[in-house]
């Protein structure tokens, strides 16, 4: 999944974990930060990047949810612990 996220020429980084749904199984969340916005460059919006990767996924693996933030947690590699931690916050 992470890697069809970076084919989309917008996205620096990014990260998927499993966020638990109401019906107790779970959905991707990706976790995404963009690349520096050019002159010519527009920002997308969460269902520009989702319609991106159900374009490219099979349905059941395409995010449904998407966070854009400015950079991951990270040591020498990505905290997914961490980022779970904010998908279980988000409810």
């Amino acid at each position: 999944m992470e890697s069809v996220l970076y084919w989309n020429p917008v996205v620096n980084e990014a990260a998927v974990v499993a966020k638990q749904d109401k019906f107790g199984g779970s959905t991707p969340c990706a976790f995404v930060c963009l690349e520096s916005a050019g002159l010519d460059c527009s920002v997308p919006s969460e269902k520009d990047i989702m319609e991106f990767c159900r374009k490219r996924l099979p349905h059941f693996l395409a995010p449904k949810t998407v966070v854009f933030t400015e950079e991951l947690p990270k040591t020498s590699t990505v905290q997914k612990f961490v980022l779970r931690e904010i998908a279980v916050s988000m409810g």
